[in-house]
């Protein structure tokens, strides 16, 4: 198990490197989300064998711009794979914000408003 853990962890950096740091995607968002998806399952079930260095452990590549405080706080943006998914997002929003409504547009990659 550890030792899929860490290739997953060194092959998800590769490409954080890729896009973060150097603005050259090496695979699309779908296959980085379901990578991630994995690595993030793997280390659920087995929190003991997480390493420093996990991409869940840290926020994309280096910053290049100053640190800024916001007055609200951005939640966090979830990925939905499928139409059940989608279900369970909307109904834990619903029980937290009555009467939610929702602008569906096109993603704007790695842009999150």
């Amino acid at each position: 198990m550890i030792e899929k853990i860490k290739e997953l962890i060194e092959v998800i950096n590769t490409h954080n490197n890729a896009y973060y740091n150097e603005d050259v995607p090496s695979i699309s968002d779908y296959e980085y989300d379901k990578l991630m998806r994995e690595l993030k399952g793997l280390e659920a079930e087995n929190p003991e064998l997480i390493q420093p260095n996990s991409p869940t452990q840290k926020v994309g590549g280096s910053a290049k711009f100053s640190e800024m405080t916001h007055k609200y706080k951005m939640e966090s943006l979830q990925d939905v794979f499928s139409k059940e998914e989608l279900v369970d997002f909307l109904e834990k929003t619903n029980k937290v914000v009555a009467k939610s409504e929702y602008v569906i547009e096109y993603k704007i990659d790695g842009l999150s408003v």
